[in-house]
């Protein structure tokens, strides 16, 4: 008997075979979805009435036929009666196609998350490469089977048909343009990366493929270590095993199994460069996409993993799904688990944390400094060296402030290619004397890190070489003969006098140093590590020079004899004072150009006596 498809039918295949999907491929995986699900449903059918069907008759059996140009599907599950068929094939799902249209209006074309799933229009993803589609189906416990038969345009036909097996046959007769998809091992490489997990056994001209378990979705009571791991090196190819994982399941307020993997390796430290997310998203353990573009904030691209949801719509366009709300509102809820996970695994496991943050610590500071949603509970995850712990060892900020004396209300960190540089500096020396603790901070991003947050615990952030550094007073022990206060005010004068407001903005002697004679305070809060930073991501852009005050230490011998040689030979004294401020700015990673220091440091050679 023929049909007609309602006139809003055929304006919706119009609309499902030329815009829904602009990937062919994704037919088989819908197909395949489609015979999973039948079989599911008859399974669970005939468990309600007591009637466990055989697991080895449940098979989805694929055939390729290349001189045919034929693809061909078959199931063994529930099956279709005639009005099953009529409603199911003849109609755009339940929901009706003209509430599909008039959705599809209202968003004037654009097919966002409020549409997706609320149509079940997969099947008819075969019309994009078919200029036929032939359907043979029998219901469980009907004796004679049906066929509905359809070329895409405006009619379609079913009549009976003696079919001996349960279950549902479809035969596309393919476009001459999409011949590639009568070939088998072009339709085992689509099997193989969207439907590996499906329940059922998948065959194709019939070689049996190797599915596998979705183990995210077992209970993890189920799941030993080791099978965590064959897992991750078998899924991401990977010849070591994880150095940790999450595994959970949620209801609220989205279903959602999700299973993440922190990996032993990283990439982008072996100058592979900037990686992309591997963290696959499932649903009902059909892939979606294998690497979702917005599921998670950039910085946690280190993750692998598969995130899967039976709430996410199975039958409209995977591709819209990249920016769908949904699967934002999936990714921040499997993020706040994650972050969660760090946290209690730093608290309760310090040395897996260690190990972790070894690796992977570049991507948590870059979340710290741009995820402002997560900003508080990522500061917590950091880690630094100190001044107060041998060389390896790191500490939270936490730490630190649980340290901090009595009246502090600054958090002290000290920037440098290592920790022998840092030491060497005129700036540790007066935290050492009083007993304060440093951060030691060794890439770039850290001091950019650090300024994004500004404060943690209500305690600001201060480096060491800043001019809003508040010390107190020095130890006694510390303290020494010095230039009288008018001879001190004198020297401020002309050293400030010589060097030129261009260099310095103010000479002040606060007592922070006691070895070093001078030292460059930076007061623009730009430390050199951000001004390296904001260089290399704007070369072009000029860079404001920096705002130096020049702190001198009145008991220091160089500064007591230099007040001396200034009045006995004032051009050498300005020579002197000259490398001293070079000396200052080359410690605190100001200088840009060194080479004037050889040349005068020659001259002042040259007018030493013997």
């Amino acid at each position: 008997m023929d049909y007609k498809f309602k006139a809003e039918i055929k304006q919706v295949l119009d609309i499902v075979v030329n815009s829904l999907y602009t990937d062919k491929e994704i037919f088989v995986r819908e197909l395949v979805s489609n015979a999973s699900d039948a079989s599911e449903k008859l399974r669970f059918t005939m468990l309600k009435a007591d009637k466990p069907v055989a697991e080895d008759s449940l098979k989805i059996e694929i055939s390729a036929d290349e001189k045919e140009n034929t693809f061909s599907i078959e199931d063994f599950g529930i099956g279709m009666t005639k009005d099953e068929l009529v409603e199911n094939l003849g109609t755009i799902a339940h929901s009706g196609s003209k509430a599909f249209l008039k959705a599809l209006e209202e968003s004037k074309g654009d097919l966002t998350d409020s549409l997706i799933g609320q149509f079940g229009v997969g099947f008819y993803s075969v019309f994009m490469v078919s200029d036929k589609v032939d359907v043979y189906t029998k219901s469980e416990g009907e004796e004679k089977g049906w066929h509905w038969s359809s070329d895409g345009s405006e009619n379609f036909s079913i009549s009976e048909f003696d079919k001996k097996e349960r279950g549902t046959k479809i035969v596309a007769t393919l476009k001459p343009e999409y011949k590639e998809f009568s070939s088998a091992a072009r339709i085992k490489s689509i099997v193989e990366t969207y439907s590996a997990y499906v329940d059922f056994p998948v065959s194709i001209n019939g070689e049996k493929l190797n599915t596998r378990q979705a183990i995210w979705l077992k209970a993890k009571s189920d799941i030993s270590q080791e099978q965590y791991d064959e897992f991750f090196k078998f899924h991401f190819h990977s010849l070591e095993a994880p150095l940790d994982h999450l595994h959970f399941k949620a209801d609220a307020p989205l279903e959602v199994n999700a299973l993440l993997y922190v990996p032993a390796d990283n990439p982008e430290k072996l100058g592979f460069g900037k990686t992309e997310s591997e963290v696959a998203l499932y649903c009902k353990k059909v892939l979606i996409d294998p690497s979702p573009k917005n599921l998670f904030p950039e910085w946690m691209r280190f993750a692998k993993g598969v995130v899967d949801s039976s709430d996410l719509p199975l039958n409209i366009s995977r591709e819209s799904m990249q920016d769908s709300g949904l699967t934002m509102k999936l990714g921040k809820m499997v993020l706040k688990r994650f972050v969660k996970h760090l946290s209690d695994t730093a608290k309760n496991n310090a040395e897996k944390y260690a190990k972790i943050f070894k690796k992977f610590g570049h991507f948590i500071k870059e979340g710290a400094a741009m995820d402002f949603e997560h900003r508080a509970e990522l500061s917590k995850l950091l880690r630094f060296e100190s001044s107060l712990y041998a060389d390896g060892t790191l500490v939270s900020l936490e730490d630190y402030v649980s340290r901090m004396k009595d009246g502090q209300k600054q958090i002290f960190y000290a920037s440098g290619p290592d920790r022998a540089t840092i030491d060497a500096s005129p700036y540790i020396e007066a935290f050492a004397t009083r007993g304060i603790e440093v951060l030691y901070l060794y890439e770039h991003i850290d001091s950019f890190v650090l300024g994004h947050l500004g404060a943690f615990d209500e305690k600001t952030f201060v480096s060491v070489d800043s001019a809003d550094a508040e010390l107190g007073e020095a130890p006694e022990s510390a303290k020494g003969e010095e230039l009288s206060a008018e001879q001190l005010d004198s020297m401020k004068t002309w050293i400030k006098d010589a060097l030129g407001a261009d260099k310095v903005s103010e000479v002040v002697s606060s007592g922070r140093l006691v070895d070093s004679p001078v030292a460059a305070l930076n007061a623009d809060h730009i430390t050199p590590q951000m001004r390296a930073m904001l260089k290399a991501m704007n070369p072009d852009a000029p860079l404001p020079a920096p705002v130096i005050k020049l702190e001198i230490n009145p008991r220091s011998d160089v500064i007591k004899n230099m007040a001396g040689l200034r009045v006995a030979d004032e051009s050498l004294a300005k020579l002197v004072l000259e490398q001293l401020y070079d000396n200052a700015l080359l410690s605190a990673g100001l200088l840009e150009n060194p080479r004037a220091m050889s040349k005068r440091l020659n001259e002042i050679l040259a007018k030493v006596k013997a």
